[in-house]
């Protein structure tokens, strides 16, 4: 139950992305459930790899590159999937910034108001 809310959660704070970027699209809820879910995926299964493979890079920048693992990442799943759009790699960047700290905001009020 608490992964599936989570999911929901996720599909929300893309849903908020895609309105505050102007180059991020989302066609609806279910678009946006799907690319949360292959987010979540690629951020699990790919990520730790590129991170790894860039750990020379992010050591010389201070941890900065994360951030464009992040966004290109963000920008990949939007290139694959058909109702969620990325128009290029700036707006993935701050997307995926954007995405991080809604996703983040909303798991955290959930997290408390599910503990009263």
């Amino acid at each position: 139950m608490k992964l599936i809310l989570l999911w929901i959660l996720n599909a929300m704070a893309l849903i908020a992305v895609a309105s505050f970027v102007p180059g991020i699209h989302v066609d609806g809820f279910f678009a946006a459930l799907v690319a949360a879910f292959l987010l979540g995926l690629v951020n699990t299964l790919i990520r730790p790899v590129l991170l790894l493979l860039t750990l020379p890079v992010t050591i010389f920048t201070l941890g900065l590159f994360i951030f464009v693992v992040n966004g290109l990442l963000f920008w990949l799943v939007g290139s694959v999937l058909r109702g969620f759009m990325v128009d290029n790699f700036w707006h993935g960047f701050l997307g995926a910034v954007l995405y991080s700290l809604f996703s983040w905001a909303l798991t955290s009020a959930a997290a408390q108001l599910l503990r009263k």
